[in-house]
This record gives C-alpha cells, structure tokens and sequence, in this order.
C-alpha cells in the first residue's frame, strides 16, 4: 500500500489526489487537486508526493489568506510608519529572492547575466523614480505587496496615497540593487527582518465597512476573487508571468470601472461600460505624464477631451478578448455560468495589411547590419558593438540574425532551438521548430514546420556550431541566450537587437528584428518562389502542405525551394571560416552518401 494517503496509482503512473479542505470547497476553484507525478517508481514517486503535498498544503493556505483579505475592511489612507514598513517589507523581499538565486548557485542562468539584468533593471528604475514616473510594474505591486501577511492591509482603490506606496516600492527596489551589486562584489549585505504589522503605528483613517461593497451569494466569489483563481489556473498550466500580468492589469481596469462584486453579477451593461472606456483609453496610457494618478475611466476621459488618439483596433479587440476569456474559463468551471458578456463587443478593425506594422530591411540596412563589428571584429562578446579582433561564432548573437535571414524564423522560436533540433531526414537537413519543452513556445499551432538549411548557413558553418554544442554536451543550441521573465526568450534579446539597430543607426520606426521575416517573404518572391511554399515555410496558412501531401513530399520541395533562395546584391562571403572560404565548390543541403 502506498505510504502517503495522497499518493495513488493509476495504471502505471504515480498521482498526487489531495480533496479540497471544507472550509474552502465553496470558493476552491476545483474539486480536488489531482495531477501526475510523473514517475513509475514508487520510491521516487513517494519523495515527490510529500514536496507536493507541502507545496498544495500552502496552496489552500494561500486560499484561505485571500478570502479572509477580500472580506476585511479596507483604509482609504496610510500613515508614514506604514508607508515606510511596505517599503522595507519589499526590500526585504528582493533580497530574499535574491539569497535564493545565490543559494542555488545561479542554476537556470550565469553570474554575468544575472549582473547585468542587475544593472539593466536598477537603470531603467533609476531614471524613471528621478523623473517622478510610476512604472505600471510598481503600480501592480502596490495591492500585491499589501495583500503579504508581513503587511495585510487592504487599500481603498481610490485612495490618494497609493502613488506614495508605489514610489516607496521603487525607492526599496533601487536600495535593493544597490545591495546586489555589493554582494556582486563579495560585500556580505543580510537580508533583514522587517517589524511585524502590529508593531506599526497606523494613521486616524477611515475604514469603509463590509456592507459598503456589494455583497455576494454564498458559494459565489467576487469578481476579484475568481480573477486570482483563473490566473493561478492558468499560470500552471498554459500562461507565462507576461500573460498572467497583462490579464491581471486589465481585470483590474474592468473591475475599476464596474465594481467588484459576484462574478455572476456582470452583464452586457458592463462590458459595454468598459469597452466605451477603451475606445478613447490612448495606447501606453500610464505612461504619459498628463494622467499620473488617474484611474482608467478617467485617463479615457480626459484623453477625449483634449483629443489624444486612442489605442488601436487591435489592440482594443484584444484586452477585451483578455477580459472577456475569464468567463470562457468559468462556463467550464461553474454549472450555472451566465453568457460571456464580451461576446459580440469586438469591433471590425479598417481594412490593413499586417505588412503595414513592419517594414522589410533594406539592402543598405541588411548590409550594414551583416558589416557591423559583431561579423567584422568586436572588442569582446560583452562589448560586441565596438570593433575589435573577435568574431563570436560559438554565440547566438552571431547566429540569430543569419538563421532569421534564411528562415524568416522569429527571434524566439530562434533562440529556444535545441541541438536535437537540427536534423537530417532523407538527406535534407533541416531545422525543427517545434514547442517540444516547457519553456519552447509558438506563436500559434500552425507556427510548427520544418525549414531546409540554406545552402549558405551551412558555407557560414551553422553545422559545424550544431556538431560543437553537441561535442560540449550542450542541450540548447544558444545556450547563453537567457529566458525572460516573461517566460519569452525574445524579451532579452529584442532589447539587445533594438541597441544593435541604434548603434548602426538605422533604426526607424517601423524596422525591428520581425522585418527579416518580411525580408524573407521578399526574397522568396524575387526568387520565384511559389506562395503556398513560402507560406509553409513561414508556418502561415491553415494546415498548409505538411497537411495536404505529407512531410515527405513537404521537405523535398521545401529544399528545393530553400535552395533558390537569393537576396540579390547581398554579399556575406566575408563571414566564411577561413577553412571554407578556399572552397571552389559552393555547399548544398544534401547529405553525404
């Protein structure tokens, strides 16, 4: 018998099946917590129950904290003592996190890259808490930082000091860079152990009692409440840290405008009161300075009045598709779900090319990108925009950019590339993308295809790095390319490819590293390729032809389209190994007999 009362067996794999405690089976989002341990061997699987368990355990207990938060009064002003404990409590945390990242011995990333997301973050706070700015980042964390159990307290939405709270938090954020960047240098710095709540004094502020706000059916949660469960839902099993953020904001911004009150309780009224908001709500609105302070009914208010252009149709239809998926979620989760409010709400977009919101390279722009000191000679792989002696051809850097060229691959189904990733089968070898990982994504299920090597990444020695990483027993082809925060390993490198364009000065508005994938669609046209290929090669269309004549046929014909490939008056002949550029015979995509 197994040896854990949560620990069971189905078939031949081990489960961890835990019943939701009865003092919170009203409001738990599920009926029980069952998932799979992923082991056969009961030893193995007796280890991971008990982590599991300890970790449901505090899952419920996290639960019960929210409800009891939801239902306390909440303060419409903090006193100075206060203030300054949420910002110590802060600090204290982002030291603790990052004791954490020093105790694991940096797994997951480098010293160097976690030192210099140190000095990025610290700098991207710094000027924005010199010029008086609230990034939305710090103004999310207000009500998260004061829903910990080391502060409790619940704040007004419209309380005049949240601004206050926010700057407080981004002044412990810069203190705790500060502390980093010591312990960098091998200064000890202790985490320190903030006063517990009671110990500080509060100010003479009103209290708005329960019964103020809108009072919810037992067993129904509010509209608040069943926003936490989703997103910890969701966040486990489909969303990154970005999405659960961005859905979060904007439920934020919905209950802002309508009141928290039962989820059931929201019709076509609010959602049209919502979308009406939106309408005149400019894009990045929280940025601007004119609407510091404001809420978003407010800043789409003033924002019409003083005739600010609002955010687009597109991204209108998608925060509401973001609010609008919570009842989608819920019509599975509940039996008596009432109709998706946001149905219906989207609007029809004006007619546009989605080649309108990114221009291809130029020639001049590919020349000059394909010229600078990272293929000519850079100082060293931290300073690769300053010329110098060093071409990194063992990094993604230097890679990256040529795949996208003859690929039309995005920058992040680039970067997350596995070794085994890079295949032969019937003599082509090609490149899998494939979302075969946690952390791969797609941008969608179509995004999945197979891309022949160009005949000039393997003359430039794409193969030989591939046969390198496998040699160091590397799993990933660009191993040194960090994950984001945001769960994207575009984030990081996005930033560094925007520099890379500034520095070579020719950045404009409408050019980023998604223009190689429109250069890419040029290139195939001028080179006569047929649409419907370049379309599978792009992973664009419905099934495509993977779906219509198989993979065989698909990799045939892709590599011989890949092969006509051009992009006239384009000359990278100056990036071959000094081992190949001898060669009289150019390379092809077939393998060795």
């Amino acid at each position: 018998m197994p040896g854990h009362p949560r620990l069971y067996r189905r078939g031949a794999t081990y489960y961890h099946r835990a019943a939701i405690p009865v003092d919170i089976a009203d409001t738990y989002p599920k009926t029980e917590e069952t998932f799979s341990l992923r082991t056969k061997d009961y030893q193995d699987a007796l280890k991971l129950v008990r982590i599991e368990a300890v970790r449901v355990d505090r899952l419920f207990d996290e639960h019960r904290h929210r409800l009891a938060f939801q239902t306390q009064p909440s303060v419409d002003d903090l006193s100075e003592e206060q203030i300054k404990h949420v910002g110590e409590v802060y600090y204290a945390h982002l030291l603790d996190e990052d004791d954490e990242v020093r105790n694991e011995a940096f797994e997951g990333t480098s010293f160097d890259e976690y030192a210099e997301d140190i000095e990025d973050f610290d700098a991207m706070t710094r000027y924005a808490y010199a010029r008086g700015e609230v990034d939305v980042f710090y103004e999310s964390e207000v009500d998260e930082v004061l829903s910990w159990s080391s502060v409790n307290i619940r704040l007004a939405a419209g309380a005049a000091c949240r601004r206050k709270v926010a700057r407080v938090l981004q002044a412990a954020a810069i203190r705790a860079y500060k502390a980093k960047r010591a312990r960098n240098e091998g200064e000890p710095v202790e985490t320190p152990q903030p006063l517990s709540t009671s110990q500080v004094p509060v100010s003479n502020v009103t209290v708005f009692a329960r019964s103020s706000r809108p009072t919810t059916s037992p067993g129904i949660p509010l509209l608040s409440q069943l926003v936490e469960e989703w997103a910890a839902e969701k966040s486990r099993t489909a969303w990154v840290p970005k999405t659960a953020h961005e859905h979060r904001v904007w439920m934020g911004h919905f209950i802002a405008v309508n009141g928290d009150r039962a989820w059931t309780e929201y019709g076509k009224a609010e959602a049209r009161a919502f979308k009406a908001v939106l309408m005149h709500l400019p894009a990045n609105w929280n940025k601007f300075d004119a609407f510091k302070g404001m809420g978003v009914a407010e800043a789409a208010e003033k924002a019409r009045q003083t005739g600010m252009p609002p955010m687009s149709e597109k991204n209108l239809n998608k925060v509401l598709s973001y609010v609008g998926s919570l009842w989608t979620w819920a019509a599975d989760q509940y039996d008596e779900c009432p109709l998706n409010p946001f149905k219906g709400l989207r609007i029809k977009a004006k007619g546009r090319n989605v080649r309108d919101e990114r221009d291809p390279f130029t020639l001049e722009e590919l020349k000059a990108i394909f010229h600078a000191p990272l293929y000519t000679g850079c100082k060293s792989i931290r300073e690769w925009v300053s010329p110098g002696s060093l071409i990194p051809r063992d990094t993604g850097m230097f890679w990256v950019p040529l795949i996208a060229l003859f690929t039309g691959a995005r920058s992040g189904e680039i970067i997350q590339l596995r070794v085994e990733d890079v295949r032969e089968e019937q003599g082509v070898r090609f490149i899998d993308i494939n979302d075969d990982g946690d952390d791969k994504r797609l941008k969608t299920a179509n995004s999945k295809r197979i891309s022949p090597i160009h005949p000039m990444l393997i003359e430039l020695g794409l193969l030989d790095h591939v046969e390198r990483q496998k040699r160091r027993g590397e799993v990933r082809l660009f191993p040194e390319m960090p994950l984001g925060e945001d769960g994207y390993y575009s984030s990081p490198y996005s930033k560094k490819f925007r520099r890379f364009l500034d520095v070579l000065k020719i950045k404009r508005s409408k050019n980023a590293f998604h223009s190689f994938r429109h250069s890419f669609e040029d290139a195939c046209r001028d080179s006569g390729i047929p649409k419907e290929i370049m379309d599978t090669l792009q992973g664009h269309g419905e099934e495509g032809m993977s779906g219509r004549y198989g993979r065989g046929y698909v990799l045939t014909k892709l590599n011989e389209a890949m092969a006509q490939l051009r992009y006239e008056g384009l000359d990278l002949s100056h990036l071959r190994p000094r081992n190949q550029a001898e060669k009289s015979e150019p390379p092809t995509n077939q393998a060795a007999e």
